[in-house]
């Protein structure tokens, strides 16, 4: 295997910051590997996108990352872009192993007591065939609520760069969530969008009563830890900007506190 192929980076795409919440599990599963975290925030929410606009985009702009990083596997923990473009994806690129991000229906289904759940994501994912396919396969002898929000995503954004986020804001987006139905009541929410996690505690607190709030990012992160598992690491001989983990933004800008953040994370700005 040369130098070049056993040093690639991973790739971490996502609209916006959402995805610092697997990028968080990877570095913790995997801590010898590099990686490179995209936000297309040009693009930013991907709910206000018509459909074959939005995967004719995130296509093209693959095209341009893959030839600039060669990453050694391609993840994109965003429920959006992985059930809306990751056919496409895999079709246009296939020397690349992609890992998409999928609302976890499979798990709730197993997990739930009363047999009452909820799927949280955005509209997008919401109406989306392929998750109405996976609630057919999976959980069948359940009651799927499936809730689409059109401010979570935009209030977990403004929350890590800000340190606040309006908690009455978070309760009225979780409120569908919350069924009650011949004495039983919704035990699961799915988190089915990778920003929804940095408002966990939020919603915690302003949940009408307890539930277990399902987040994927260890999942996503065990399934590129595996795919990875046949790629040799080569040790970085310089902490150059190319050795080091790094973030880009689609739009070229980022404001001080987005700043801040990334370099919390301990990512550089390209």
């Amino acid at each position: 295997m040369s130098d070049t192929k056993s040093s690639a980076p991973v790739l971490m795409f996502d609209s916006g910051i959402g995805g610092l919440t697997v990028l968080r599990e990877a570095r913790v599963l995997m801590p010898e590997r590099r990686f490179v975290y995209v936000a297309d925030d040009a693009a930013f929410p991907y709910g206000d996108w018509e459909e074959p606009a939005l995967n004719a985009r995130i296509v093209d702009i693959f095209g341009e990352l893959l030839d600039r990083f060669k990453p050694a596997i391609a993840v994109i923990p965003c429920n959006t872009a992985s059930t809306l473009a990751l056919g496409d994806l895999r079709a246009a690129y296939p020397d690349t192993p992609f890992v998409g991000t999928v609302p976890a229906i499979k798990p709730a289904a197993e997990r739930t007591r009363s047999g009452l759940v909820s799927v949280l994501a955005t509209p997008g994912t919401v109406k989306r065939q392929y998750t109405r396919d996976l609630i057919a396969q999976w959980a069948q002898r359940c009651h799927v609520r499936l809730v689409g929000s059109t401010q979570l995503a935009r209030l977990a954004e403004a929350y890590m760069r800000d340190g606040f986020v309006d908690e009455e804001a978070v309760r009225a987006e979780i409120a569908p969530c919350f069924i009650e139905q011949d004495g039983r009541r919704t035990d699961i929410v799915v988190l089915a969008c990778t920003h929804y996690p940095f408002l966990v505690n939020r919603m915690r607190k302003t949940a009408p009563w307890p539930v277990d709030w399902l987040d994927p990012a260890e999942a996503i992160a065990r399934r590129a830890k595996t795919l990875l598992e046949n790629v040799a690491i080569r040790p970085p001989t310089a902490m150059s900007d190319v050795e080091r983990d790094v973030a880009v933004f689609t739009s070229g800008r980022m404001d001080f506190a987005t700043r801040r953040l990334m370099q919390s994370f301990g990512l550089s700005i390209l």
